[in-house]
């Protein structure tokens, strides 16, 4: 791993159990800032109010931290609006916001409307399909905003359960998901081995200032969470930007052909990104950084990229 990133990684790595909710709401209090929690939305019906529900339970009825959960319905086809709306959330439909502007289908679209509507300083990410999580994804993630006013954005990590064909969880990987470990882990150790040390950088659940939101440009699709960590670190550099360890997760997985697509919308996100190739040259032994969870704890694990290339064959028989 890059020595910066070493140094970032057991710097700038907390767990959600670092940053209890009543401790939250202490910090809350004194600062004054307001929490809104923004779930995009499309085609959730089964999941979406189980998401919201529980949100409201834990974070604004129990323990009042969350001033808003807000879900915005990027053209969802079923009852994803009815059903968020009946566990107590705010709905709002992404082509009905500021119209004037346009709309566009995907998922960074959607987050970019919700700076529109919303009115937290502090934002928090949470995908509407999750079914194994906790309210916890939300503290976890607030915590290094509240503990250092230098941290701009904050992504979640977690073990990913894999859902077999009856719904059913059958095992849990630290792996990233396909897209991140073949595009956007294989990227950033190559042309940003600064923030190899970010253990999903895909990851649907984070959190960041409203300030940052506002001052960076937001692809409509799916490359918004990979834009943002590469603008973040090119406005702050890594210090504005910290990990928690969420501990687990599961959500439904996709075809290989919608892979694909978001696959190549990363590598547009990461060529309009990436800097002149002066300052970019691929060492001449590059090393891919993955993780592994042992004991609780994840870690990071190098392994060498094969880089070598033989000259052409032509008159070098012997």
């Amino acid at each position: 791993m890059h020595s910066r990133a070493r140094a970032w990684y057991k710097r700038r790595t907390w767990h959600w159990r670092d940053w209890p909710a009543e401790v939250l709401l202490e910090q809350k209090l004194r600062s004054g800032a307001r929490i809104s929690v923004v779930i995009p939305a499309r085609d959730e019906e089964r999941t979406v109010a189980g998401v919201v529900a529980a949100l409201r339970a834990a974070l604004v009825e129990r323990i009042p931290l969350i001033d808003e959960v807000v879900v915005i319905d990027s053209d969802s086809a079923d009852g994803t609006a009815a059903g968020a709306a009946s566990a107590g959330a705010t709905v709002h439909r992404a082509r009905d916001i500021a119209p004037g502007l346009g709309g566009y289908p995907g998922k960074g679209e959607a987050l970019w409307k919700s700076l529109l509507v919303t009115g937290g300083d502090l934002l928090v990410f949470i995908d509407a399909d999750l079914t194994d999580w906790g309210p916890h994804f939300v503290t976890g993630l607030l915590g290094p905003l509240f503990a250092d006013p230098g941290v701009l954005l904050v992504k979640g990590f977690y073990a990913r359960a894999t859902v077999g064909a009856d719904g059913t969880d059958t095992s849990v990987s630290t792996e990233g998901g396909r897209v991140t470990e073949l595009v956007a882990r294989p990227l950033l150790n190559l042309w940003w081995p600064e923030l190899s040390g970010v253990v999903q950088p895909l990851a649907g659940e984070w959190a960041a200032r409203r300030d940052l939101m506002e001052s960076v440009s937001i692809p409509v699709g799916y490359g918004v969470e990979l834009s943002t960590l590469l603008d973040t670190f090119a406005k702050c550099g890594l210090d504005g930007i910290a990990q928690v360890d969420l501990d687990s997760r599961a959500h439904k997985h996709q075809s290989d052909h919608d892979l694909a697509l978001m696959a190549a919308e990363l590598l547009l996100v990461a060529e309009r990104r990436r800097p002149p190739s002066s300052a970019t040259e691929v060492p001449a032994s590059p090393r891919l950084v993955q993780f592994a969870r042992e004991n609780g704890r994840v870690r990071p694990v190098d392994r060498p990229v094969p880089a070598r290339e033989r000259p052409p064959a032509a008159g070098r028989r012997p």
